[in-house]
């Protein structure tokens, strides 16, 4: 019987979600990722065939679960209005319990070679975006605002806000005070009415 391999990818992509909260994605590198698990860089190289694979893998898993927590959110209401307040919320709540993955995401993917990304990866990103973007039209929509105005303010609301309340205090280095939560819902209750 085979034994099983000592440094699983999610071992990998997790030491690369560590070293993007403290280096950024430059610190994201076969070598420091080898280093940080312990892992000879052959078993690095056979996961990942090369560092934008592991980039773009470390940021589409990050995302993903991101996301994935944040369309329950927005989809777990019937009434939108309490929607959109949960989802600002889970915006928050997301970023606290995993302050390695939110700094992550706070680059941005681009600071994550999404330029050079092969075209799967590149598809999955878009598919997750156009699946959030989608949900937060049907809200507007549901919110019985169906313009270009109203999308944009309702991801105002929902996005733009809360990841730059989160943004201003990881940037100075601080964590989120026990009131953000609270703050991300009244600014999102003030902006869908």
């Amino acid at each position: 019987m085979p034994r099983p391999p000592r440094f699983e990818t999610p071992l990998l992509l997790d030491a690369a979600v560590r070293l993007a909260a403290t280096a950024g994605p430059s610190g994201v590198t076969m070598s420091a990722v080898a280093k940080r698990t312990g892992a000879p860089s052959g078993s690095v190289y056979h996961r990942f065939p090369n560092r934008t694979a592991l980039l773009a893998e470390v940021w589409l898993r990050t995302t993903e679960r991101f996301q994935e927590r944040y369309h329950a959110a927005l989809t777990g209401e019937d009434d939108p209005r309490r929607a959109g307040r949960a989802a600002a919320r889970q915006v928050v709540a997301w970023c606290r319990a995993h302050p390695d993955e939110a700094a992550l995401l706070l680059h941005g993917a681009e600071e994550f070679g999404r330029a050079d990304w092969p075209d799967e990866y590149v598809h999955r990103a878009d598919e997750g975006n156009r699946r959030v973007l989608g949900t937060l039209t049907a809200l507007a929509k549901s919110l019985g605002e169906d313009t270009p105005q109203a999308v944009e303010r309702v991801t105002l609301a929902l996005v733009d806000l809360p990841v730059s309340l989160v943004r201003r205090h990881y940037r100075a280095g601080e964590v989120l005070p026990p009131h953000a939560e609270d703050l991300a819902e009244e600014c999102a209750a003030a902006l869908l009415g």
